[in-house]
C-alpha cells in the first residue's frame, strides 16, 4: 500500500493537471465528450478480456510452483486474449460512425474511435503482461509503468489539446493507452525470463470454466457500468445540456482521483489476498481488517476532499466547474457506501459467486440508471448525483443481508 500511494499521489497530481488543461481549454461540453469516450473504451477493453485478468491472478497464485503448468496457463491465456480483442477491434472498426452517433450526438468523432479500434489488440496485451506482474507480486515494477506512462499521457494530452481541441483529446484517451503498451513492452523485455511460455502449446480447456465463470461476470459488467454511465450522459444532455453533462462528468472526476487510491491499492494487495483464503473464517477475519484500516481510512479523506473541495475545484477546475462544489456530498456519502461493499464484492468476484454478482450489479446500476432518470427531470446533474448515493446505499444493505449468515458464525 505505501509503495502503491506513491504511485497513486503522482496519477493525482497529473491527473489533477490533466483536468485542468481540459477544462481551461475544452470547457464543460469536452469534460461530457470526453466522458463518454473513456466509458466507451473502458467497456471495450473490459469486454476484450472478459474479466480474465482477474481469473489469470487467480490461477497464477494455484500454480506458481509449477512451471510447466504456468507455461500452458500463459498460452491459453494469451490466445483467449488475442482472438477477442481482434474481435472486439473489428466490431468497433465496423460501426466506428454508429458509435459516434450515440456518444457524441453526431459521426464527426469516428476517426479516434477507429483509432482505438486498432489498437485494441495491443492494449489487451498489455493487460495480460501486467496480470502476469500482478500474480508474481511485482508491484514495484506495476507502479514504476504507471508513473511512466501517466507522465507521458499527460505531455501527449497537452499537446493533442492545444493542436486539436475535442478530437485531439479523444486520440490523447486512445494514444494514452498505446503509450503504456510501448513502456510496459520495455519492461517485458528487460524482464522476459517471467515471459518465457510456449505459444504453440494447445489451449488447455480445463482453464475455461475458470474463464466462463469470471467472462460471464465481467461481460455483464463490460455492457452495464459504461452503458448506464452513458445513457445518464445523455438523459442530461438531453433533458438539459451538454454544460450540465460536464458538470456532472467533472464531479465523477473529482470522485475518481480519490477513489483510485483505494481501488488500485485493493487491486494490488486485497484481492490477491483474498484469492488465497479458503475459508469463511480467514474471510472474516480480512474483513474485520478491511473495516477496522481502509474504511476509516478513506471516510477521513472524504472529510478531507469536503472541507478543502474550494481549493481543490480551483485547482483542478475552472470557474465553469464551480456547481460541482454545490452538489459534491451526494458524491462523497455514495462513494462511501461503495468503498464498504467493495469488502465484500472483491471476495464475490475472486470467488467467482456467479448468483450473488449477477444480483448485486444489476441492482445497483437498474436503480442508479431509473432514479436518474426521474430525478434528472427535476434537478438536472444533481438528480443523477442523488441518484449515485440512494443506489449506493440500498445497494449495500442488499450486501449485508445477503453475507448475514457470515456475521451469525462464530470463529
Amino acid at each position: 500500500m505505501s509503495l502503491n500511494s506513491f504511485s497513486v499521489a503522482t496519477s493525482f497530481v497529473l491527473g489533477i493537471i490533466s483536468t485542468k488543461i481540459v477544462s481551461v481549454i475544452l470547457g464543460t461540453s469536452g469534460m461530457a465528450l470526453l466522458g463518454s469516450f473513456r466509458n466507451f473504451t473502458s467497456m471495450n477493453k473490459a469486454i476484450a478480456t472478459l474479466g480474465i485478468n482477474n481469473s489469470l491472478i487467480k490461477l497464477f497464485v494455484e500454480n506458481k510452483n509449477d512451471k510447466r503448468e504456468l507455461s500452458i496457463l500463459y498460452s491459453t491465456f494469451f490466445w483467449v486474449f488475442l482472438f477477442l480483442s481482434t474481435f472486439t477491434g473489428i466490431i468497433v472498426l465496423l460501426f466506428a460512425k454508429t458509435f459516434s452517433e450515440f456518444l457524441f450526438f453526431n459521426s464527426a468523432f469516428a476517426n479516434p474511435i477507429r483509432f482505438f479500434g486498432l489498437l485494441l489488440p495491443l492494449i489487451v496485451i498489455n493487460t495480460f503482461w501486467i496480470a502476469i506482474y500482478n500474480g508474481l507480486e511485482m508491484f514495484k515494477r506495476i507502479v514504476v509503468i504507471q508513473i511512466i506512462s501517466n507522465t507521458l499521457t499527460l505531455g501527449l494530452t497537452a499537446f493533442l489539446i492545444w493542436k486539436n481541441n475535442v478530437t485531439g483529446g479523444l486520440f490523447a484517451v486512445a494514444s494514452g493507452e498505446l503509450l503504456m503498451v510501448i513502456v510496459t513492452f520495455l519492461f517485458v523485455i528487460k524482464d522476459k525470463s517471467y515471459f518465457k511460455f510456449d505459444l504453440k502449446k494447445i489451449i488447455d480447456k480445463k482453464y475455461f470454466k475458470v474463464i466462463k465463470n469470471f467472462s460471464v461476470m465481467a461481460l455483464l459488467s463490460a455492457f452495464i457500468v459504461p452503458l448506464t454511465l452513458m445513457f445518464i450522459r445523455n438523459c442530461i444532455v438531453k433533458t438539459h445540456s451538454i454544460e450540465d453533462a460536464g458538470i456532472w462528468d467533472a464531479t465523477n472526476k473529482l470522485s475518481g482521483f480519490y477513489m483510485s487510491i483505494f481501488s488500485s491499492g485493493l487491486s494490488l494487495y486485497y484481492m490477491p489476498k483474498l484469492a488465497s483464503l479458503q475459508t469463511d473464517s480467514e474471510f472474516k477475519t480480512e474483513l474485520k481488517l478491511y473495516f477496522k484500516v481502509f474504511v476509516p481510512l478513506f471516510f477521513l479523506m472524504l472529510v478531507v476532499v469536503f472541507l478543502f473541495k474550494g481549493i481543490v475545484l480551483n485547482v483542478a477546475f475552472t470557474k465553469e466547474f464551480i456547481k460541482v462544489k454545490e452538489v459534491l456530498i451526494w458524491q462523497l456519502l455514495g462513494d462511501l457506501f461503495r468503498v464498504m461493499s467493495l469488502a465484500f464484492g472483491y471476495q464475490i468476484v475472486v470467488k467467482a459467486r456467479m448468483k450473488k454478482y449477477f444480483i448485486i450489479e444489476i441492482f445497483f446500476n437498474l436503480s442508479y440508471l431509473l432514479l436518474s432518470f426521474y430525478l434528472i427531470k427535476i434537478f438536472s446533474f444533481e438528480g443523477a448525483l442523488q441518484s449515485y448515493f440512494y443506489a449506493s446505499l440500498i445497494t449495500f444493505l442488499l450486501i449485508l443481508f445477503m453475507f448475514r449468515k457470515l456475521f451469525s458464525r462464530s470463529n
